[in-house]
């Protein structure tokens, strides 16, 4: 196939040039009815081509004309059998892919550490969530993968599990066997799901870690707005033939994904797709270089700590991706967050997320040498501002207790409830989820048994000023729980 071609955005730019008189959908009419400020900050060629499915333009509930030809041409580039585009982010990818091989009842294996939309997935589907431990890095308190031999285990002690979940990389880049895990599920021919939220780019690149469909997973939520190039909330969900039947995929992601779907991010995902093709693996290349050159920089200061291959250790963590750069503050004396809101005040830089140890900042092709020398500056500014505390206030890492889940996330969710303070909630079924968020991984999920090592890590996070998040009650005074006592659940 011609990976030059675009015929989704060339089809878009033809009807635009046509200029048709628009008796349809939006209202703004190719910007005419738009306010003037935003049509003008946003420029006329964009309004130009934010449209809807009329004929011309095919229809992504039913491509059959240029969404169905970019789709395939997205296949092809990402080593998928089938592709198809989700204006849902990789959130509603991922919430077909369970929803498409799991309902009420049925168990599916995923790490603990998965993103919310996997648990509002298995509450949407009555599936029953067999949870699996990641491996956790002590010295900076993150979590891994899974391990091939935790995989093992699970699917020895759950041979009915439906589906096996695995995040392929990490938030923070690293990559578990993906291939040795695919391998043993398929032995019981059971299906492997992938969140791949963070590689897109990774399939083209050899220095990067296994892509999903290489490693011949069954199904794969790729954000390609995350680094592959597209509008933000733009991403695909990659497909391997067998296992699952693509047809009823594509049904379920239709049954999540609006009618009025944005043309602007489908013919970004077209164009991104393109220049990951044509161009990936040398502005990879590039960027790679970049990253690797500023990960040794903030190594050599003092009182900062920037993981690299020394963090691949067994098969939960057996490849990272470089581009992104995972900076350890805590010997500063200073949580993720103060770094964070440092360098954004004072220095003018953004960084993707803040924990309580770390900070993260994500490398792309974006970016180049001034960049780079910016943020490297910056860092080493920071240190040197915090360097005579190195050492005087030793930090404690803590990770997150995995709790014992009392009852399936759907009836816990949909359970009769009570709202009581956060200490009140200790020894009872939580009914809501709690995260920080980002990364998005929640500290507690409906059906899971309060502890009060969950509170203290709740509490360390609210402290520090991270944004903890997902209950009803935004500023998490107050929490649901379920009515029915503990031991009543335990007792059935």
């Amino acid at each position: 196939m011609d990976q030059g071609s675009t015929p989704l955005f060339t089809a878009l730019m033809e009807h635009a040039r046509r200029r048709p008189l628009q008796f349809h959908i939006p209202g703004h009419k190719a910007g005419t009815g738009a306010d003037p400020e935003f049509r003008e900050f946003l420029g006329d060629a964009a309004f130009s081509i934010d449209l809807i499915n009329i004929a011309p333009l095919d229809d992504l509930h039913h491509p059959e004309g240029a969404i169905r030809d970019a789709q395939r041409l997205a296949a092809e580039a990402f080593g998928a059998d089938h592709t198809f585009f989700s204006v849902q982010g990789t959130s509603g990818a991922i919430m077909t892919m369970i929803m498409a091989v799991c309902g009420p009842g049925d168990k599916i294996l995923v790490p603990r550490n998965v993103h919310k939309s996997v648990m509002s997935a298995i509450i949407l589907s009555g599936a029953h969530p067999i949870f699996m431990p990641p491996e956790i890095d002590e010295r900076i308190g993150i979590a891994h993968g899974v391990s091939v031999s935790t995989v093992r285990t699970m699917l020895n002690w759950h041979p009915d599990a439906r589906a096996v979940l695995v995040i392929n990389p990490t938030y923070y880049g690293v990559a578990a066997d993906l291939r040795a895990i695919v391998a043993l599920a398929h032995d019981r021919n059971i299906p492997v799901l992938v969140d791949e939220a963070h590689g897109a780019h990774i399939h083209f690149h050899e220095d990067l870690p296994i892509s999903a469909m290489d490693a011949g997973a069954d199904m794969a939520a790729t954000s390609v707005h995350k680094l592959g190039g597209s509008l933000t909330q733009s991403s695909v969900l990659n497909i391997r033939e067998g296992r699952v039947d693509p047809r009823h995929v594509q049904a379920v992601l239709s049954m999540l994904t609006t009618t009025s779907t944005s043309y602007l991010l489908l013919a970004s995902l077209d164009t991104a797709r393109r220049q990951l093709a044509v161009r990936g693996r040398e502005l990879i290349a590039r960027a790679l270089d970049l990253a690797r050159e500023a990960r040794e920089r903030i190594n050599r200061i003092e009182g900062l700590y920037c993981f690299g291959e020394d963090a691949l250790k067994g098969s939960a963590a057996v490849a990272y991706d470089p581009l992104k750069l995972t900076v350890c503050v805590k010997d500063l004396g200073i949580t993720g967050y103060d770094a964070e809101q440092i360098l954004r005040e004072r220095f003018g830089i953004e960084v993707e997320l803040s924990d309580l140890y770390n900070i993260l900042c994500i490398v792309s092709p974006g970016d180049g040498e001034e960049e780079m020398r910016a943020l490297v500056e910056a860092l080493k500014a920071l240190a040197a501002e915090f360097r005579p505390q190195i050492g005087q206030y030793p930090v404690e890492v803590k990770t997150p207790v995995m709790p014992l889940l009392a009852m399936t996330p759907r009836e816990a969710f949909y359970a009769e409830t009570d709202t009581v303070s956060l200490q009140e909630s200790v020894g009872r079924i939580f009914a809501e989820m709690l995260m920080v968020y980002p990364p998005g991984i929640p500290i507690l999920v409906p059906g899971e048994i309060v502890t009060e090592a969950s509170l203290e890590y709740i509490r360390e996070h609210m402290n520090a000023g991270l944004p903890v998040q997902g209950t009803d009650d935004p500023e998490v005074r107050r929490v649901k729980v379920v009515r029915r006592p503990v031991e009543e659940l335990l007792r059935i």
